[in-house]
């Protein structure tokens, strides 16, 4: 009786585990904080290719020029490698849909008149690259966050320069 139990626990258990996706999805979202199209490419088990074309927002004060901001057209790459699916799989935590942590190279350019608002930049577009580390979650909902840190180097007709790099999106999934 025991050794029978113990089987059928090992096969619902076993079950469990390969219900839960732990290898990377292909799946296009929309984003809503900086409105975007978002392609994300499966290309192994744990890595994708993330391609996102819209809009991003910059925001500068200082003391000479006052504040300003703007909305400038933009597109980022990202090579994404997700290295927790295990983990988040173990816990019991859903892991479909790429939800999970990573670590990325990006790069991302936007042209350098704004859509909207009155920050000007003096190059005609400006280039961003760098590591990140990020995490991405897609609720059942289809309620997708992603976020993301890093530090970059940006570079225009002008100068080049360090810094800070985040990211963060809020959207819904639209098809895998």
């Amino acid at each position: 009786m025991k050794y029978s139990l113990s089987v059928i626990l090992i096969f619902f258990l076993s079950f469990t585990s390969i219900s839960q996706n732990i290898s990377t999805n292909s799946q296009f979202s929309l984003n809503l904080l900086a409105p975007s199209v978002e392609y994300e490419l499966s290309i192994s088990d744990r890595s994708t290719i993330d391609m996102d074309l819209g809009v991003g927002f910059a925001y500068h004060k200082s003391n000479y020029t006052g504040e300003a901001y703007g909305f400038y057209p933009g597109f980022e790459g990202q090579y994404r490698y997700y290295y927790n699916f295990g983990k988040r799989s173990d816990k019991g935590n859903k892991t479909s849909e790429n939800s999970a942590n990573y670590f990325a190279a990006t790069a991302s350019i936007t042209g350098g008149d704004p859509i909207i608002g009155d920050l000007r930049y003096a190059s005609d577009y400006g280039v961003l690259v760098g590591p990140v580390w990020g995490l991405q979650r897609v609720y059942y909902s289809g309620f997708k966050l992603n976020f993301n840190l890093g530090l970059g180097l940006g570079f225009n007709e002008t100068q080049t320069y360090f810094t800070p790099l985040f990211g963060l999106q809020l959207g819904w999934l639209v098809a895998q």
